[in-house]
Formats: C-alpha cells, sequence, structure tokens
C-alpha cells in the first residue's frame, strides 16, 4: 500500500483563541504549529490566513509571511494555501494566497451549507480559480462536501481546467453537509475514478473511526484544529497531538508516514 500522507490543517476560519488556546492565529504562531507538526509526520501543511484582528482573511501578505517562515526555518513541508469561502468572496480575492505559487490549493467544485452560513462557489468562480491553479502549475485538491463535488470535478477534467490524476480530499461531519458516517465515506470513495488521490478531514467524534477506515482502504488523512478542537471528550486538542495520534495508527497498521519528497510522485506531479 502507499504512503500515508498527512496534512495537518491547524488554523482555519472558525476557531478562536477562546474556543482553544492551542488554535494559532498570528503567521508565528502558524509556522511554529506546522514546524512542530512537519517534524512528527505531517507532509502537507494546509494554510489559512487570519489578519491582525485574527479574522479570516485571503490578503497574501499574511500567507506569504507564513511561507517565509517555513522557509526561513528550513521545513520543507509542503505548502497548500486555502481558497476557501469565509476569507473572501471574490474569485480575485480569493485566489491571492495562490500569487506565491504554492505546490497546491484547495478547490471547492460546489456549494455548500456550513452550521450558520452558506460554503458559496458558483460555477464561473470555480472555473476561475481552476483556470488560475492551472496556468500556475498549482495542484488542486478538491475539497468534497458532497458528492456532486468529484462529478464536477471530474467534469473539469474533461474540460481540461484539471489535470489528473484529481486529488480529493472528503470533508464528512460539518453541519449542513455530509454526515461523519462508514456509508457516506464509501460513498464518496466508491464515485472517484480509478486514479484518484484522496484523503479525508472528519470534523466531530468520528473523526478516528473514519480515519483508520480511509487509511485501511488506501486513502490519506488530514488532521489539525481547523477540524478538531477537541482530542477526545472534554479534552483540547494540540495540532501535534493530532498528527501523534495518525502516525501511532498508521504504525501500528503498518503503513509508513510519507514525507514531502514522497507527495509529488503520489500527487502525479512529478
Amino acid at each position: 500500500m502507499e504512503k500515508l500522507i498527512i496534512t495537518i490543517a491547524p488554523t482555519g476560519n472558525v476557531p478562536t483563541k477562546t474556543m482553544t488556546p492551542h488554535v494559532p492565529v498570528t503567521p508565528a504562531e502558524i509556522a511554529r504549529d506546522l514546524i512542530a507538526c512537519y517534524e512528527k509526520g505531517a507532509a502537507v501543511a494546509h494554510i489559512h490566513a487570519r489578519d491582525d484582528e485574527g479574522v479570516p482573511t485571503c490578503d497574501s501578505k499574511y500567507f506569504a509571511e507564513t511561507l517565509r517562515l517555513l522557509d526561513e526555518a528550513g521545513c520543507p513541508i509542503i505548502k497548500q494555501i486555502s481558497t476557501g469561502a469565509r476569507g473572501g468572496k471574490s474569485g480575485a480575492a480569493r485566489a491571492e494566497g495562490l500569487e506565491l505559487n504554492p505546490l497546491s490549493g484547495s478547490l471547492s467544485t460546489g456549494s455548500s451549507n456550513f452550521p450558520a452560513s452558506i460554503n458559496a462557489n458558483d460555477p464561473q468562480l470555480v472555473e476561475y480559480l481552476a483556470e488560475t491553479m492551472l496556468k500556475k502549475n498549482i495542484k488542486p485538491e478538491i475539497e468534497v462536501f458532497d458528492v456532486a463535488m468529484i462529478h464536477n470535478a471530474i467534469r473539469l477534467q474533461k474540460e481540461g481546467l484539471l489535470k489528473g490524476p484529481l486529488l480529493f480530499n472528503f470533508v464528512l461531519g460539518v453541519k449542513g453537509s455530509l454526515p461523519a458516517t462508514p456509508k457516506n465515506l464509501f460513498f464518496l470513495y466508491e464515485s472517484l475514478p480509478t486514479d484518484a488521490v484522496w484523503s479525508v478531514s472528519v470534523i466531530g467524534p468520528q473523526h478516528v473511526n473514519l480515519s483508520v477506515m480511509a487509511m485501511a482502504l488506501g486513502g490519506h488523512v488530514r488532521v489539525g484544529i481547523e477540524d478538531n478542537v477537541y482530542y477526545s471528550k472534554g479534552v483540547l486538542a494540540t495540532n501535534v497531538a493530532l498528527v501523534e495520534r495518525i502516525v501511532s495508527i498508521a504504525k501500528a497498521m503498518g503503513r509508513e508516514i510519507a514525507w514531502p519528497e514522497d507527495v509529488e510522485r503520489i500527487w502525479g506531479i512529478n
């Protein structure tokens, strides 16, 4: 079985310091956590940015500062910039971080619901982001909140806006979107193109169980405070602890951990 890629999503758009003191929000805090998580086995960094007030932003200067600190520290973790809906509304705003030419960027290929708002990704915006990534040779990670997003990505590939093999991340457990159940995980898995690379990002108490199922199926895993503020019931998580747990499980399963030098091969970039 292929080596396991662990993606660390340390910040996201939702967690605040009032929810947990462990969430990193400044570039220095984010870079510190990413370096520590890389040392424990995370190969990919899914990066969100916050402004000086801690509000989600797509302003490239905040992304740039995090990337600069990683580079100065000599941390080779793969950088993946988020283009998520909460950080900016227009395609141009949400694409700002892509100007930094990361190896990867997130791309939701359809709209869905967040707990109190819409995850709005209209077809024109999706095509704009896909075309921007194509021109810059940035690998899109398709964020799948609903099975239609898989089929939308396949259509975009047929239209020449996405290159294969397609890279997917199943986001399960968001209120208003697909619940985190084994049935939904298998449904998404069975809907994939045969050459797809995929991972899971599970929000809530089913995180460990469904991550193990994904690992057994040959998928990869995303962890981080973006997805789970709690490590277990009543116990606040740290990003490092979430990475360490998946590494420990993978080793018990006999699955090797991928490092950044493995990622490009697994993603089909080389």
